[in-house]
């Protein structure tokens, strides 16, 4: 009888230890970083995706997203994805930093909608050309989402043609093209990390910003801004990206489902950014004076830009063709 209940004891101390959180397999927490607001669509989306990563693997993984360079700015973060800190995040316009190919997508005018990019987004030698050697250098792409088709504001006049921009300060993302393109316009354009540019427009260091309608309206440039050109100049992809090092670690069905929910949410990302196009036009114009411009204008003063782009970068002329003929 003794025998027996030390025998109970010690299974039943056996299994308390075991029911202790020390002892139980944590999940892998991964970090995921944006710049965007609350209420932005890189906000929407990440949170989206987190959601789905932790129902689908709860247990294993939980996904915990950081709004608003809370880990840093893009460039931080850009740098900081190599060594795994953050696990991951949603770059756009930098990437043209890390892949000079990644350029293609701030040529004005390439994508025309939101068709055109899932047929570039799922073509799989674009997929080979931007995306093959990045984990070489210490990332890889999982997901194509979308940032959107940018716009300009400003606080000087209306911008009907690339004329109109001339002497006007322009804030833009880092990254050459976009400022080479602005510059070729005739505005004085300068990057500078998102989360700065409230105060920039608002103490008049900058004359205006261009930016799809969620970054707009969730950063409340409409506050600071008195004119909103539809320019629709570029549209920008955004883009789940993992630590090469971190995603090594991981067990390949947990690879394997990151993978699949990531790839999913484009076409949630796009759907996402068509809906709030249309809701926010009336909840930043007015305050914001909005017209139209002569985008065949913009287009004829954008020749240089690509003519640059294909001399620069190796292989940029075929894969703006590539993109092109896709629409």
């Amino acid at each position: 009888m003794k025998r027996a209940i030390r025998l109970l004891l010690v299974i039943g101390l056996f299994g308390l230890i075991l029911g202790t959180p020390s002892a139980q397999a944590q999940p892998v927490t991964i970090r995921l970083g944006h710049v965007g607001f609350p209420g932005s669509l890189f906000a929407l989306n990440a949170d989206e995706y987190a959601r789905r990563v932790n129902a689908a693997l709860k247990g294993k993984v939980e996904v915990k997203v950081f709004h608003s360079s809370q880990l840093g700015s893009d460039e931080q973060m850009s740098k900081g994805i190599k060594v795994g800190a953050p696990e991951m995040f949603l770059p756009s316009t930098i990437m043209s930093t890390v892949e000079q190919k990644f350029g293609v997508f701030e040529m004005p005018y390439i994508i025309v909608n939101r068709a055109h990019i899932k047929k570039v987004a799922e073509n799989k030698q674009i997929q080979k050309n931007l995306f093959e050697g990045l984990p070489a250098k210490g990332m890889r792409v999982l997901g194509v989402w979308e940032n959107g088709f940018r716009h300009i504001t400003n606080n000087v006049r209306p911008i009907a043609r690339p004329d109109d921009l001339k002497g006007i300060k322009l804030r833009v993302p880092g990254g050459v093209w976009r400022v080479k393109m602005f510059r070729a316009y005739g505005a004085n354009p300068s990057p500078m990390p998102l989360a700065e540019v409230y105060s920039a427009l608002q103490s008049g260091v900058m004359d205006g910003q261009e930016n799809p309608f969620p970054q707009i309206a969730s950063a409340k440039f409409h506050e600071v801004q008195k004119f909103l050109s539809l320019s629709g100049h570029v549209y920008t992809p955004a883009y789940l990206v993992v630590s090469e090092d971190f995603w090594k670690k991981l067990p390949k069905n947990t690879q394997t489902t990151l993978s699949r929910i990531a790839w999913e949410m484009g076409d949630v990302a796009r759907s996402e950014g068509e809906r709030l196009d249309k809701d926010l036009m009336g909840k930043v114009a007015p305050p914001m004076k909005a017209n139209e411009v002569d985008k065949d204008a913009f287009i004829k003063a954008s020749a240089s830009i690509y003519d640059d782009f294909g001399k620069e970068v190796s292989g940029a002329a075929e894969l703006v063709k590539l993109i092109q003929s896709l629409r």
